[in-house]
């Protein structure tokens, strides 16, 4: 009963753990499914040879590549050239899918161009790849900074291939698209695309040095003029939360002025629509072919402005108007006579199958608003610049016209849309996207829309809009009229959805356009809304040419998703944004509301739906948390194991006998945990800044997730505890067997222990990163730990207080010198040795923790050595002072059988182990943001102990002879 607080703890995190996986995998499936068509292609990869260690010495380690489709292409340096650096993990074959869809486009068949691009004397392109032996850059920073170098001496490699001021284009994936950014300020390149790559947020926060690389990158994009566009995959990416994805804000500026920065979601990318996983994004067709065509396309700007224009074009989301050319804007015009037709007033303009040219006039309402929405949808066909991929002839061009009576000419002048964009078109009572098959590019709707502005003699002048339509042969339908422009606001708050959600009624259910507004509802990356249609009769909506009711989600400026309402299919619409996350940085107001917009030109369809119930999804919303907080936990794990160590370790200060780690871990549950978690709750309602604790500016809706989060960590804390005690059982029974031998060896080794580190030592500066020394040093303490005898299957008490335990004063039999077990009070030597293996217990909790911070440079040295071998120098990670305190506190506290880190005199104001406490408010405020300060605090925290309470006595101190001496004697 005692212990009943930690098992519940660890509980508690196995079922939380559990329902975090069921929720994430909800999340994958449903709350942006994947709609993508698989790409085919023939590969040939030429090797660069002539790249070698007289460009770089790292082209030793790295490769480069010349993509060629096979039998399709001849020249081998005839076009413009592009080089794709991949990311973390990935290998130079990634190209091959955005390569060979550039061939195909390029070529009509093998080695003969296509009239639209040799008419237009567009190059090819020449696709180089790096490839970096799949090494694991995320984690590193030198690892990042090598591949920077590389593809730097490989841009100068690949230019000299080709006349001069040629320039470059640059792709990368993931944190290949770190890499490029980094390449920047450079002459050379013309233009970078980046995708799936985390610019703002390093999705590994273990190393100090990947930091510094993104703060210069942020540094550079505030000022060089290359364009960069950032592609992004939303929900369906689970290895980076996509918010991490969109680029800082470049703040104010004006025309040419501000650098072309631009980020597009594969959800609201025009003719693709739909959530792409971060492997996929590389060879998702409906994305693939348009990053493909925007590079052929860039080869042929000249200037930053046009090139942004041109991704602008070929890359589009619908969230900026496209630029008009003068062929699209046609300017003021007259008409005549019987050169038009007018709609009846108050009714939409409805044409199905239009043949031949026509001019339809709409007679702009007469309202109390000074502003009214025309919306226009237009099907197969195109509102230039506007089209799907492969329009029908059908033209259509929007202006605004005025006449006075008795008059017979009626002039026009272009009207200026709001929006106008490629919306999807989905098939009723299908799935959208349609799985492995999405949607096809000639596929969509184009909807056009523009503010009319009644003039203020509108008594004496009549005002229309006129929809001009050329070149019609009887397909696709045209669809327009007046809505207003003014917004439903819902004033539904998010106490209100906490209670359940509430039902939104539709009133002007018929209109082309409605929009719904939502202004205290949060628009946060951590909580997902649920949509179910509210519809009379879905049956009326099926086999119906025109567009169905389409519900249009924009929560950021680069995010929108779109989903057909329907009661068929999907049974839920899940809501959700990347906007405003934990940890990155956004403008404050942008966390509060969302708008919805739906679209129908079907009016029929549209008249059932009489609505929607709006309400939180706690599946997709618990589904969203572990990617986002995956390092607090770990963070918070570790300040936790701070707090019990300090404690502990403070009661054997005061004279106390050192609890046992378990007494420790009960006292921890029943004593401080209630406490810490009502603190952790009221810190989270403080409008702390980003990079501090939870990382929301003090949102009270996300509050109560810190206690959810501190419960979590600290029963991982009790788990791993039971873990280590597993392990050291059966490490303990071998240890056991040779305990003679092993107190021999130690006793020897106690003379060479200087010569062992000053090896130890040389070793990390020359050959190995001090990672691999910290885990050879917990590795030792464990097998320490095991040895010692107080890790029995006996009652907590007896293991914890009443019993004598052995020490390593033994005679040759192994049998203890002392009082058998249990036969008496423990004497004040062998207080002292409980004392001493509980104070290694928990150094060796705390050393476990901060195992996982450390493994991520270790696993990529290992790689390294895997792939590269030991003739490549491994960059940083050499400072062995990193590792010196633990290798010297481990050694002290494996033989010295006096009290272990016992106070020192001169501490009568200050107590080194307050360090520790360091550590606990460094892990609970900044870890989350910036790890590698968690191990650092450690990492002092032990450095001041050992300097103060171990350091004399360890170099040949008093304690250290009389220690050795009544050893020998023994």
């Amino acid at each position: 009963m005692f212990g009943f607080a930690t098992e519940f703890q660890g509980i508690f995190a196995i079922a939380a753990i559990l329902l975090f996986l069921y929720a994430s995998q909800d999340v994958a499936e449903n709350l942006s499914p994947q709609g993508c068509r698989m790409s085919y292609m023939n590969p040939l990869y030429i090797p660069q040879v002539k790249f070698n260690s007289a460009w770089t010495p790292l082209a030793e380690r790295y490769s480069l590549f010349l993509y060629r489709e096979d039998q399709w292409e001849r020249e081998l340096h005839g076009g413009t050239p592009v080089l794709f650096i991949p990311g973390n993990a990935g290998s130079s074959g990634q190209v091959r899918s955005i390569a060979s869809s550039a061939t195909r486009q390029y070529y009509s068949r093998p080695n003969v161009p296509a009239y639209e691009t040799w008419s237009r004397n567009m190059k090819a392109l020449d696709f180089f790849a790096a490839d970096f032996n799949e090494d694991l850059s995320a984690f590193h920073g030198p690892t990042l900074q090598a591949q920077t170098e590389y593809c730097a001496r490989a841009i100068a490699y690949i230019l000299s291939l080709y006349p001069p001021n040629t320039t470059i284009i640059i792709m990368g994936h993931s944190m290949g698209g770190v890499v490029a950014t980094s390449l920047l300020p450079s002459k050379d390149i013309a233009a970078i695309i980046t995708m799936s790559t985390p610019h703002t947020l390093p999705p590994a926060r273990f190393d100090q040095r990947v930091d510094e690389f993104y703060a210069r990158n942020r540094e550079t994009l505030h000022h060089d003029p290359t364009p960069l566009l950032s592609l992004c995959g939303g929900a369906m990416d689970t290895m980076i939360p996509s918010e991490s994805c969109i680029l800082p804000s470049q703040g104010e500026g004006e025309g040419l002025n501000v650098p072309y920065r631009r980020t597009v979601f594969s959800s609201a990318l025009e003719g693709a629509w739909t959530g792409v996983g971060h492997r996929e994004m590389v060879w998702c067709h409906q994305v693939r072919w348009r990053v493909a065509r925007a590079a052929m396309e860039l080869s042929m700007a000249t200037s930053s402005h046009e090139r942004g224009l041109v991704l602008d074009r070929w890359l589009r989301d619908g969230h900026t108007a496209p630029p008009m050319t003068d062929t699209d804007m046609p300017g003021s015009f007259s008409l005549s006579e019987n050169s038009f037709s007018e709609v009846p007033s108050g009714q939409p303009l409805v044409l199905m199958h239009p043949r031949g040219s026509q001019t339809h006039l709409l007679s702009v309402p007469k309202r109390s608003s000074t502003k009214i929405r025309f919306t226009l949808f237009v099907s197969q066909g195109s509102v230039p610049p506007v089209s799907p991929q492969k329009p029908k002839s059908l033209r259509v061009t929007v202006a605004q016209c005025s006449g006075r009576g008795g008059t017979t000419a009626i002039e026009c002048d272009t009207l200026q849309p709001s929006v106008h964009k490629l919306i999807p078109n989905p098939l009723p009572g299908n799935v959208f996207p349609i799985p492995a098959q999405g949607t096809d590019e000639s596929e969509g709707v184009v909807v056009f829309e523009a503010d009319v502005t009644t003039e203020s003699n509108f008594e004496t002048q009549s005002l229309w809009v006129a929809v001009n339509i050329e070149q019609a042969e009887g397909d696709g339908w045209v669809v327009g009229g007046f809505t207003s422009a003014n917004e439903i606001i819902n004033d539904v708050s998010m106490f209100k959805m906490l209670l359940g959600g509430t039902t939104v009624a539709l009133s002007h259910s018929t209109a082309l356009r409605t929009s719904l507004l939502f202004p205290k509802l949060s628009s946060n990356a951590l909580v997902v809304y649920r949509i179910v249609p509210l519809m009379t009769d879905d049956a009326l909506c099926r086999d119906q040419p025109l567009l169905q009711p389409l519900l249009v989600h924009s929560s950021h400026p680069s995010e929108t998703h779109y989903f057909p309402l329907t009661t068929k299919y999907p049974h839920r619409i899940l809501l959700h944004t990347h906007g405003l996350a934990p940890y990155v940085y956004t403008d404050s107001g942008r966390n509060k509301g969302f708008e919805l917009v739906i679209y129908s030109a079907n009016n029929g369809c549209s008249a059932q739906l009489r609505g929607f119930d709006l309400a939180i999804d706690w599946t997709a919303t618990l589904g969203r948390w572990p990617t986002r907080y995956f390092t607090t936990i770990v963070c918070w794990s570790v300040g936790v194991v701070s707090l019990i160590v300090f404690e502990a370790w403070s009661a054997g200060e005061n004279n106390d006998s050192v609890p046992c780690v378990r007494n420790s871990l009960v006292k921890f549950a029943r004593l401080r945990l209630p406490k810490l978690l009502l603190s952790s709750y009221l810190l989270a309602l403080l409008p702390l800044p980003e990079s501090l604790f939870m990382g929301l500016r003090g949102e009270w809706l996300y509050a109560p997730i810190a206690p959810l989060l501190l419960m979590i960590a600290s029963g991982l804390v009790c788990l791993s505890w039971w873990l280590l005690v597993a392990l050291m059982w059966p490490i303990g029974k071998i240890s056991h067997l040779f305990s003679a031998r092993q107190r021999k060896e130690i006793i020897s080794a106690r003379r060479s222990t200087l010569i062992s580190i000053c090896f130890i030592f040389a070793l990390i500066f020359f050959l190995i990163p001090w990672q691999v020394a910290y885990l050879c040093c917990w590795l030792i303490h464990l097998q320490s730990c095991a040895s010692d005898r107080f890790l029995s299957p006996e009652p907590v008490t007896h293991i914890c207080t009443a019993i004598p335990l052995l020490g390593r004063s033994r005679d040759e039999t192994g049998s203890p010198s002392g009082s058998r077990e249990g036969s008496g009070p423990p004497s004040r030597n062998d207080s002292h040795l409980i004392s001493n293996r509980h104070h290694r217990a928990h150094l060796l909790l705390l050393m476990t923790w901060l195992l996982p911070l450390a493994a991520p440079v270790l696993v990529v040295w290992v790689r390294t050595l895997i792939t590269a071998g030991l003739s490549t120098p491994f960059d940083g990670d050499h400072f062995f002072l990193n590792v010196a305190p633990f290798m010297i506190l481990v050694d002290y506290a494996s033989w010295t059988s006096k009290p272990l880190l016992e106070k020192h005199s001169d501490e009568r104001h200050f107590s080194a182990s307050w360090t520790l406490l360091l550590v606990a408010a460094v892990a609970f405020f900044v870890g989350p943001r910036k790890t590698y300060y968690v191990f650092d605090g450690a990492r002092l925290a032990i450095a001041v102990l050992v300097l103060i309470r171990v350091g004399p006595l360890y170099w040949g101190g008093r304690l250290w002879r009389l220690s050795f001496s009544r050893t020998q004697t023994s």
